[in-house]
C-alpha cells in the first residue's frame, strides 16, 4: 500500500510540473520589431544589394547568364531539340533517336570545354523506385551510345529523375514525352563559385 501511494504521489507531482511549465507562451515580437519590418522584402527591397552589403546581382549568378546558363553552369535549352524519347518500359536507343545523339556529339566536338548531363526520366506508371532505375538505365544507354561515337566518358554525367516530375494520370501523348533523356549542356566556366 505504501508503494502504491508513493507511486500516486509521483504521478501527481509529475503532472503538476508538466502543467506548470505549459501555462505561459513565449512573447512574440511585433512585425515592426523584426529585421524585415512591415514593408515587403524589408530594407533594400528591389535592389541587388543585401543587408550585409553583398551584391546579389548577375555577377553572383543568381539569374541566368549568357542567355540560358544557370548558376550551376547548366543550359537546358541548347540541346532541347535533341531530347531522346523511349518506348514504354524500354531503355534501348531507337534508330530514329540516334541522330539526336550524333548531333550532341557534334556539339561537344565544337565546344571542347563543355560536358553533357544526361537526365533520364520515366512516365508516371510504376513505382517510384522502379522509375528511378528505368531513368538511370535510359541515361546510361544514351551515355554508352555517345561513347561508341567517340565522346570521352569524363564529358558525360548521368542522373535519373525517374517519374518525379512526370504528369500523373496523363494521357498517352503526354506519357510519350515523359519517357525521355534530356541533354543538358554544362559549361564549368559559367558556373558561379557560390550558386546558392
Amino acid at each position: 500500500m505504501k508503494f502504491a501511494s508513493q507511486k500516486l504521489c509521483f504521478v501527481f507531482a509529475s503532472a503538476a510540473l508538466v502543467l506548470a511549465g505549459c501555462t505561459k507562451k513565449p512573447d512574440r515580437p511585433s512585425p515592426a520589431q523584426t529585421t524585415i519590418g512591415l514593408t515587403p522584402g524589408g530594407p533594400g527591397y528591389g535592389s541587388n544589394v543585401g543587408p550585409s552589403g553583398v551584391n546579389f546581382g548577375n555577377d553572383v549568378g543568381l539569374t541566368p547568364r549568357d542567355g540560358a546558363f544557370d548558376p550551376l553552369g547548366q543550359n537546358r535549352e541548347l540541346l532541347k531539340a535533341n531530347t531522346v524519347y523511349f518506348d514504354f518500359d524500354k531503355s534501348d536507343i531507337k534508330a530514329s533517336e540516334r541522330e539526336k545523339l550524333k548531333a550532341a556529339k557534334d556539339y561537344l566536338d565544337k565546344n571542347p570545354t563543355h560536358r553533357l548531363l544526361l537526365e533520364g526520366r520515366a512516365d508516371w506508371r510504376g513505382t517510384a523506385e522502379y522509375n528511378l532505375g528505368l531513368g538511370d538505365r535510359r541515361a546510361n544507354a544514351a551515355k554508352k551510345y555517345l561513347q561508341t561515337l567517340g565522346v570521352a566518358p569524363a564529358r558525360l554525367e548521368t542522373l535519373s529523375k525517374g517519374s518525379l516530375e512526370a504528369s500523373k494520370n496523363a494521357d498517352e501523348a503526354t506519357m510519350k514525352t515523359d519517357r525521355r533523356v534530356e541533354l543538358i549542356v554544362i559549361d564549368p566556366a559559367k558556373a558561379s563559385p557560390n550558386p546558392l
